[in-house]
């Protein structure tokens, strides 16, 4: 996507010194738009678990490039318990988005073929730039296979203006590029459909207001933000054609985890028959899952609730929205089941939110 005109991914590796990894640092966003290097483990660890990075897809990645800068910056040979021990810390950075502990997973599956340092460094690179390509697609195919759901829309509409409701952020920011729920909607503007998308804040953290607009703006598509509660006063005006949603975990039965407020909007989207889609790539659904029970649900700073972030003579700052004292519970993501989904939008296609349709999408997960 673009910047002020100019192509970015939310990832990369420094090619003028490949010890440094580069991402758009998202706690500045939309005031600021700051690159922040991660050079060791730790600079991983905390870009993951303060939302420097945030988004499934790009936790993941961003995940595999920590696996690769450990070893780069290792003094001596990595024993299999330090390669573990450093694959533990990554995950425990953000529990509910299972890409991460995937993306770790795949890269010590491919460190281990070898027990040659230099040997180690060049798969975990290669790993972790295959891990980031691999996402990209994915995105891509989400817009591709998405993209007839909003032209669907349009021939009934007879061209009328589509009107898309989106929680969160799942956008390019979150993936690679393209995005997960944008994906459809990028595509769908690029080729001149008539479109809009309705904003939520989605608090506490306002990733909707502060990214998804963001996003959206500099891409120029015709968006309105509006307070989370606001989609189902729209849906009963008729002001909603279909919502898409993104996913951080998802069950091989359908149901999934996704930012807090998801659900709230999935049951207003069925009590008012309006197509609520979920696009994600196959990496974000958990096929070791036999409920939902078994998805963590973060739970993170109350402080988070109790302040919102703005923007004040070029900096960053907490203002508090509640009396001192006051407990609050900071819920990141609730779960959404099946029942209340009208398909999934993968890189394969789309199907229904069940295990057979599911399955027949990705049949080499059969049997797990």
């Amino acid at each position: 996507m673009n910047v002020k005109g100019q192509h970015y991914h939310t990832i990369w590796i420094d090619n003028t010194d490949l010890s440094v990894v580069k991402i758009i640092d998202q706690r500045y966003l939309p005031f600021s738009f700051q690159i922040l290097e991660l050079r060791t483990i730790d600079d991983v660890y905390m870009a993951i678990r303060n939302m420097a990075v945030r988004g499934a897809p790009l936790i993941g990645v961003t995940a595999a490039f920590g696996i690769y800068l450990a070893l780069q910056n290792s003094t001596e040979p990595p024993t299999n318990q330090t390669i573990t021990r450093i694959a533990n810390k990554l995950k425990s950075a953000r529990p509910t988005a299972v890409n991460l502990a995937m993306a770790v997973n795949r890269m010590l599956q491919g460190i281990r073929k070898s027990n040659l340092p230099d040997e180690q460094i060049k798969i975990a690179l290669q790993t972790a730039i295959n891990l980031k390509n691999e996402e990209l697609e994915n995105s891509r195919k989400i817009g591709v296979y998405g993209l007839p759901l909003i032209e669907n829309i349009t021939k009934h509409k007879k061209d009328q203006q589509v009107n898309i409701l989106t929680h969160c952020n799942a956008g390019w920011l979150a993936c690679i590029d393209y995005g997960t729920a944008t994906a459809p909607i990028y595509m769908a503007h690029n080729k001149g459909i008539n479109l809009h998308v309705w904003v939520d804040e989605t608090r506490p953290r306002n990733q909707g207001a502060r990214l998804t607009a963001w996003e959206l703006g500099e891409h120029g598509v015709p968006h309105t933000l509006i307070t989370d509660n606001t989609g189902g006063q729209l849906m009963q005006e008729g002001s909603v054609d279909m919502v898409i949603v993104g996913s951080d975990r998802m069950t091989p039965d359908g149901d999934f985890a996704n930012k807090i407020g998801t659900y709230l909007k999935a049951l207003a989207a069925k009590d008012n028959n309006i197509p609520f889609y979920v696009a994600l790539p196959s990496t974000s659904i958990d096929w070791t899952l036999k409920n939902t029970a078994q998805i963590p649900i973060e739970k993170r700073d109350p402080e988070e609730v109790l302040t919102v972030k703005g923007w004040y003579n070029n900096h960053s700052v907490d203002v508090r929205i509640a009396p001192e004292n006051t407990p609050a519970l900071n819920y990141g993501f609730d779960i959404t089941p099946a029942r209340l989904v009208t398909g999934l939008i993968t890189e394969r296609g789309i199907c229904k939110a069940n295990r057979d349709d599911i399955h027949k999408k990705f049949p080499a997960n059969e049997k797990q």
